[in-house]
């Protein structure tokens, strides 16, 4: 079986996406971006997320990106998708239903 016929590892992410968590969901991304060239980002436990869980988001975005990935963000709750608004990374980091 090919690489891109397996389906796409789901990173999830729990609770408060902050300064002191952000590193593990930034390594754990990257791990899973190393293997697979698309990744599912299950947001559905996040309970708050801040700047430094949005660069943790926006450099798994990039690395996809620079290898002709995908980043997918699924299960959003109203307050990472209105801090993706606000922050106007919402056209980068589009949710999916």
């Amino acid at each position: 079986m090919h690489a891109q016929h397996r389906p796409a590892p789901v990173v999830t992410a729990r609770g408060d996406i902050d300064l002191a968590t952000a590193p593990s969901l930034r390594r754990r991304l990257a791990d899973a971006l190393a293997t697979h060239p698309e990744v599912v980002v299950d947001m559905s436990q996040v309970t708050f997320m801040d700047c430094a869980g949005l660069s943790a988001l926006v450099d798994a975005r990039n690395r996809a990106d620079a290898h002709g990935g995908r980043l997918l963000l699924r299960g959003t709750n109203d307050k990472v998708r209105r801090l993706l608004t606000l922050t106007g990374l919402h056209r980068r980091l589009t949710p999916e239903p």
